[in-house]
């Protein structure tokens, strides 16, 4: 389980770190934060994926998505005795991610090229990485270092051992220093990396991949675009807990019952619901309905990971349903942790009750997103 996510120079999240529990809800106003938390999760997983660069390009590139305000604020400033400007700068231009968990931690520091270096000189350059064990980094539980192109690795004999010096500066040590000999607890926490996932947004209208018959095969993960959602149901019933999955329908639905209809090997959900003569297929099934199918299918996956993140899932849904929702999350979080990133009052309310649930309700001041209620835990940020 992940106990504290940290990020620093990202869009308005100028440094925020915050501890985590089983299940967590991060809400608040429109323009709090809450997207931008969101993104930097993903851009934290991406860099198990060896693409976080390619993400904050996508994003516009790394000077789009650098907090814009002061390095620092003043008292005068926060006090509003003085207008908000920029202080003499101390340290570099840098987008900071990292995280700790119950054994292990991950942090990555991304900075600015050197001006006319190259022609893609508005790429970021990955100027430090750190793997280390237990909560907070220190200099004697370092297990795995990156400094510019050079990687070193804690061998069996306790000592850091150089094993590359040659790494790009756009390449992580996440995808490139990871060895099952050398370097097996890079390994392990790329693959847990890699295993986080992430809903957001599942398409409905009519065109929705969820809404077309796809090749039926055991699908025991939820694709992040639902195209495979009759496979993942079906693999639910068989594999997974089918008890499980009859109640978050009867919970929501009642007196209605799911059918995966199987057309040559062509699989595709429809509902038989009370008082109709015929089940009604995907294709005719409301919004709701179908984004609710997919957080089911999604929620009770038989493979949970070690980390699930929900990106408003109320989205097109009815009050009704949040309820439904929220105890479908909480036993969720029995198997995997949570976080649901909500404006959604309601969610908020339900999964508030819940027990080892942390809500974070965030505020901007200044432009700066921050969560108060919450003492920052001790974090240390790897040095270049």
């Amino acid at each position: 389980m992940i106990l504290t996510f940290a990020v620093a120079g990202y869009r308005s999240l100028r440094e925020l770190i915050l501890p985590l529990q089983r299940l967590n809800v991060v809400t608040g106003a429109n323009g709090s934060g809450k997207s931008s938390f969101y993104r930097a999760l993903r851009l934290l997983a991406d860099a198990a994926q060896g693409r976080i660069v390619q993400s904050l390009a996508g994003e516009g590139g790394l000077q789009s998505t650098l907090w814009a305000g002061p390095e620092a604020f003043s008292r005068a400033m926060k006090a509003g005795e003085a207008p908000v400007q920029p202080l003499v700068r101390q340290n570099r231009v840098s987008l900071k991610l990292g995280f700790a968990s119950e054994d292990y931690g991950y942090a990555i520091d991304l900075g600015l090229p050197q001006p006319g270096s190259s022609l893609f000189g508005q790429d970021p350059e990955i100027k430090a990485e750190a793997v280390w064990v237990g909560e907070l980094l220190r200099r004697n539980n370092l297990i795995a270092a990156r400094n510019g192109p050079a990687v070193q690795v804690l061998d069996e004999a306790g000592k850091r051992a150089v094993v590359m010096n040659d790494l790009a500066p756009f390449d992580s040590m996440m995808t490139h220093a990871a060895d099952p000999r050398g370097a097996p607890e890079l390994l392990a926490l790329r693959e847990r990396m890699r295993g986080w996932r992430f809903y957001d947004h599942f398409r409905s209208d009519p065109e929705a991949p969820a809404r077309r018959p796809q090749v039926g095969t055991r699908t025991p993960v939820l694709s992040a675009d639902g195209h495979d959602l009759a496979a993942a149901l079906q693999t639910i019933r068989e594999i997974g807990n089918p008890a499980a999955l009859h109640e978050a329908i009867e919970d929501a639905f009642p007196g209605s019952e799911l059918e995966i209809a199987n057309d040559g090997g062509h699989v595709e959900v429809a509902m038989r619901q009370h008082g109709l003569l015929r089940p009604l297929r995907i294709a005719e099934l409301s919004d709701g309905t179908l984004r609710y199918l997919l957080l089911v299918a999604a929620l009770l996956t038989p493979r949970p990971p070690a980390l699930m993140v929900l990106n408003e899932p109320e989205t097109s849904l009815h009050p009704d349903l949040l309820a439904p929702l929220g105890r479908l999350i909480a036993s969720a979080a029995e198997r995997s942790q949570l976080i649901v990133v909500t404006h959604a009052r309601a969610l908020v309310e339900a999964l508030g009750s819940e027990p080892d649930c942390t809500v974070f309700v965030l505020e901007k001041q200044l432009g700066e997103t921050l969560a108060p209620g919450f003492a920052a835990p001790a974090w240390a940020w790897p040095k270049r």
